[in-house]
């Protein structure tokens, strides 16, 4: 069995996390100007007037206000000139004031106030006559906006929203490759806790254990751990399952750095492989790759993904969804969101361009048997691709030599 699986015991796997020391910076003042002023840009493009970003992982992109979706609206309206406008209910004002990175104009709601109306007066003040609404806002905000709007344009802002996210700049792609060096630091301690007989609810507390450790903002955001046949699922099945010699372990986890996450998984042997986890293993690892090759500014994303399953299609599996193969698509966006546009996937005819950044995981199923997962993630430059993380070597040795 290869030294990087089991070896290490509780106490030693804790004696190696400590909060981690190559920190990126955090995202600046300036990034937060440029981000608005290419929303503006976009806006113009589609002939809005407004721009209006619910709470959500937009909302942080936007202004440093990191609160998630409630029932009371949490906005920032958005306009050719002047100031954002954040409109908040007036018993968080002064969590507003440490959460906000950005000058902006507030405008506070009592209880028994209408904050749609605030939109409204906004909007006349600045003359926007149309709207563009975040596409992550709720329906109930949609409609109700609808109705004290009256006359004015609401349009989707998807094509602002994700024109502005899916390019990462240099400061989003540090916080980035600082949450997937953790992650992957966090695998290689989960795998040397390996042995027979531990569960996969020890190996799922002690890498959320160890995110936080390294300083993650609060954890693992999720985590699967699988042993032999429940691999064969690609998000796991339910309950505690406990570990057997010869049997595949399939990882998958990660974490969030001031909001932008990683998401690793690592499949490997616990014992001796079967030649037909082996070839499956090396045929995953194949179509991986053959993904990451076809990689290069200008390459639609569904053709990256037609590469991975070409290879997989050359073995005799699949074609298309079908099993044993290739059950999802090749890969998904990352950053503030774990996954959000582009997506690696037939139809999906995005150019890639210097600064997306995308998953590359063609998970390979054996119906009823196991399932072999290697996911990495990577993003475009100017040349191609460069990885986030250095995939997995060998079925026995999970990770590349540090």
């Amino acid at each position: 069995m290869s030294k990087q699986i089991g070896g290490l015991d509780v106490a030693q796997a804790h004696a190696a996390l400590s909060p981690w020391l190559n920190r990126a910076p955090p995202i600046d003042a300036g990034e937060y100007e440029r981000r608005r002023e290419h929303a503006r840009r976009l806006m113009r493009a589609q002939r809005v007037d407004a721009l209006l970003i619910t709470a959500g992982t937009s909302l942080r992109y936007f202004s440093g206000i990191s609160w998630g979706a409630s029932e009371r609206l949490v906005a920032m309206l958005l306009t050719a000139t002047g100031d954002p406008i954040v409109i908040c209910p007036a018993f968080e004002a002064g969590s507003l004031a440490h959460a906000l990175r950005i000058a902006a104009d507030v405008r506070l709601w009592d209880e028994h106030d209408d904050p749609q109306a605030l939109v409204l007066d906004a909007m006349n003040e600045r003359h926007a006559g149309s709207l563009a609404l975040d596409p992550a806002a709720p329906f109930g905000v949609f409609s109700r906006l609808r109705h004290t709007l009256g006359l004015k344009t609401i349009v989707d802002a998807s094509a602002i929203v994700d024109g502005c996210r899916k390019q990462k700049s240099a400061a989003e792609l540090a916080l980035m490759k600082q949450a997937t060096a953790m992650t992957l630091q966090v695998h290689r301690l989960a795998a040397g806790l390996i042995h027979e007989g531990i569960s996969n609810v020890e190996l799922s507390r002690f890498i959320d254990t160890a995110h936080r450790a390294l300083g993650a903002d609060n954890g693992s955001t999720f985590c699967i751990v699988q042993f032999g046949q429940a691999t064969a699922y690609p998000h796991g099945i339910p309950g505690e399952q406990r570990l057997s010699e010869n049997q595949l372990i399939l990882i998958d986890t990660g974490c969030t750095v001031q909001g932008y996450h990683s998401d690793i998984t690592r499949t490997y042997i616990y014992g001796q492989a079967s030649a037909e986890q082996a070839r499956i293993w090396e045929l995953e690892q194949a179509a991986q790759q053959a993904a990451f090759d076809a990689i290069r500014p200008g390459v639609s994303c569904e053709n990256v993904d037609t590469a991975a399953r070409k290879v997989v299609e050359r073995a005799g599996l699949g074609p298309d969804y079908r099993l044993p193969g290739i059950p999802h698509r090749t890969g998904h966006g990352c950053g503030m969101n774990i996954h959000e546009t582009p997506y690696l996937v037939r139809g999906d005819a995005t150019v890639l361009q210097p600064g997306m950044c995308c998953s590359n995981e063609p998970m390979i199923v054996v119906p009823d048997q196991f399932g072999v997962r290697l996911e990495d993630h990577f993003y475009v430059t100017e040349a191609g691709a460069a990885w986030f993380t250095p995939p997995s070597p060998a079925i026995d040795q999970p990770f590349a030599s540090a």
